[in-house]
Order: C-alpha cells, then structure tokens, then sequence
C-alpha cells in the first residue's frame, strides 16, 4: 500500500477506497508461527509416551510445560502423521 499512497500522494484510506480494499486487511501483519516445529515435536512426543491419552489431557500438559497452545487446530496439526500406532492398538504404550 505504501508505494500506491507515495505515488498517488493520497492517504491510506483513500487509497483502500479506490482499490475497493478493506483497511483492516492492510495493517493486519501476517505472523509465522516460529515454534510451530517445537510444538509439533512436543506433541508427538507425549503422543509416544502417553498413546492413550487425549488431545484434552495433551493440551494440559504442554500448557505445564509453558507452551501457549488452545486445542482449536488439532486435526490440521500434523501431530499425528509420524505416530506409528495401528488404528484400534490397545496397547498401553501407545505410538513408539
């Protein structure tokens, strides 16, 4: 947006305005998720250790730990790709 209001010499505003743009989708920096690896290691390692617990129980013991996590996001989070369990495994030890 900078190079269009510098060449323009118009306002934020009004620059959005004539590029039919919301504002708020302009100041909003998107943010990488730096320790999104960290996190996902964490979570295959309780995952290993603790096959049978849940993503509920998981989520308390990371926050425990110090990790800033919510338990929106669970599906998506890879987690379980590396988990070598077989589907419907009793066993006590879980994945690993």
């Amino acid at each position: 947006m900078e190079p269009v209001t510098a060449k323009l010499d118009v306002s934020e505003r009004f620059a959005c305005k004539l590029l039919g743009q919301q504002r708020s989708t302009r100041r909003k920096v998107a943010g990488a998720a730096d320790d999104e690896a960290a996190l996902t290691g964490a979570i295959i390692d309780w995952a290993r250790q603790y096959g049978r617990y849940g993503y509920r129980r998981v989520t308390a013991l990371l926050r425990a730990e110090g990790w800033k996590v919510t338990t929106s996001g669970w599906s998506g989070s890879g987690a379980g790709k590396d988990c070598v369990c077989q589907p419907g495994s009793r066993s006590a030890g879980g994945c690993g």
